[in-house]
């Protein structure tokens, strides 16, 4: 099931190393990698997992308190989470499709671009913020996430 939508979303989005993609079950999407899990617990169910990077060193608690309030506000809604991998900290925004909710490529087209914007936001004004605009991203007042 899997590999058949990986081979379908290369030809929507005009990918040509299409083994590669289906080998590796990950593809970069403007700029973000992209992985495909299909849990062996759960066939039924399809996780995304976009890698948003690392954040800066000393805003660890900061960050985890807007990722949770993310969580909260906007990625419930969607079946979605904000995380840190414990062995590498890399950012990550988990997203999980039930199989009876999935579409066609173009529709898994969409929501990789969708999240893509989302990786966007993370990386130009949280990830990268300098220490002033941090700060006021950060001061509790998180309005800035809601969709």
């Amino acid at each position: 099931m899997l590999d058949d939508l990986l081979r379908a979303l290369c030809a929507e989005i005009g990918l040509h190393d299409v083994q590669a993609c289906v080998d590796a079950r990950m593809l970069t999407v403007e700029g973000f990698e992209c992985s495909f899990e299909l849990p062996e617990d759960a066939p039924q169910t399809m996780y995304l997992l976009f890698n948003f990077g690392i954040a800066t060193a000393g805003r660890t608690l900061r960050l985890f308190k807007a990722m949770l309030e993310a969580n909260i506000t906007t990625y419930a809604q969607d079946q979605a989470q904000l995380g840190v991998d414990s062995d590498t900290g890399v950012t990550l925004l988990i997203v999980r499709i039930d199989s009876a909710d999935a579409g066609d490529a173009a529709w898994l087209s969409d929501i990789l671009a969708h999240y893509a914007e989302h990786g966007r936001y993370w990386r130009d004004n949280i990830f990268r913020a300098d220490d002033e605009m941090f700060e006021s991203i950060a001061s509790g007042d998180y309005t800035w996430i809601r969709a």
